[in-house]
């Protein structure tokens, strides 16, 4: 499928751990990029809070390098809504052929079963005219596979 210049991701799954669990992980960019990133899906390396941000400012900017290629990501906490387990994240500058990023992460209680949670990511890429279209697509392969990460994340600390 070719790649649209504003390109939307919506990715959704049941978590073995509780909400609260599951809220105090990924509200932590850092936490996040580990479970996201670890081994053959590896996209970041020397990953950093820097102007003064941390797992509890918001905004809060945060960057890290693409292994793919080197080049800087520069990425803030936009907004957080600790009651509704929700936060956004936007880039802060583009690259890697990506003009625009913004995303959203929300955690959900399943009504029937406390012990477990809805998880959704949604995301939207404006990519540039100029893109490598390689890379980029490189970029979108991981994050089809991002949720997954945490899903199996969380499945192996319930055990």
């Amino acid at each position: 499928m070719p790649i649209q210049r504003k390109h939307t991701m919506y990715h959704s799954t049941i978590l073995d751990a509780d909400p609260d669990t599951v809220w105090t992980t990924v509200r932590d960019a850092m936490q996040i990029l580990d479970i996201v990133s670890p081994g053959d899906l590896d996209i970041h390396r020397d990953v950093s809070w820097v102007e003064g941000g941390s797992v509890d400012t918001v905004p809060a900017r945060y960057d890290f390098k693409l292994t793919l290629n080197g080049r800087l990501v520069q990425q803030e906490i936009a907004a957080r809504d600790e009651i509704n387990k929700t936060q956004s994240y936007r880039a802060v500058a583009p690259t890697s052929g990506v003009a625009k990023y913004e995303a959203t992460i929300r955690v959900f209680p399943i009504t029937n079963d406390p012990t477990r949670s809805f998880f959704d990511w949604s995301r939207t890429l404006d990519i540039a005219d100029d893109a490598d279209l390689e890379i980029v697509e490189r970029i979108i392969d991981v994050m089809e596979k991002q949720t997954d990460a945490v899903r199996d994340h969380f499945a192996t600390t319930a055990k």
